[in-house]
């Protein structure tokens, strides 16, 4: 639906927008997030859920894009911290906070199915 130009700037406001959040990768749901106390529950806080929240099950779309279209090293790059959180945490988690705070299930299949699916992208680039 994209052109590759449209692509490379989505990407890079993607990325301008984790840089000005400070949220760990390009999982980050929207940014800016809704004021303190615009939702009530779960969602009152910026950067909790989706309000603003870094969820891999989203992130890895995006990457898995990324790679379709040929922005392979961007790829590369913007998953790394995706993965080196499943590592640091030893899990797939739903969702992650301000300060990368592992949120929700340790057992998201969503998160794993799309870094799965994103990994073998790469893998299958990797080899042609």
């Amino acid at each position: 639906m994209l052109t590759r130009e449209e692509i490379a700037t989505v990407n890079q406001q993607m990325l301008e927008n984790v840089r000005l959040s400070g949220m760990p990768s390009i999982g980050l749901t929207l940014y800016p997030p809704y004021p303190e106390n615009f939702f009530t529950g779960g969602m009152a806080h910026p950067y909790v859920y989706q309000n603003g929240g870094d969820w891999t099950w989203f992130g890895g779309r995006m990457i898995q894009q990324l790679i379709a279209h040929g922005f392979i090293e961007e790829a590369y790059a913007e998953i790394r911290p995706m993965i080196d959180r499943v590592i640091q945490n030893k899990g797939f988690y739903e969702w992650y906070g301000k300060g990368g705070v592992p949120s929700g299930s340790g057992h998201f299949k969503g998160s794993a199915g799309v870094l799965a699916k994103a990994i073998e992208m790469l893998h299958q680039w990797a080899i042609e």
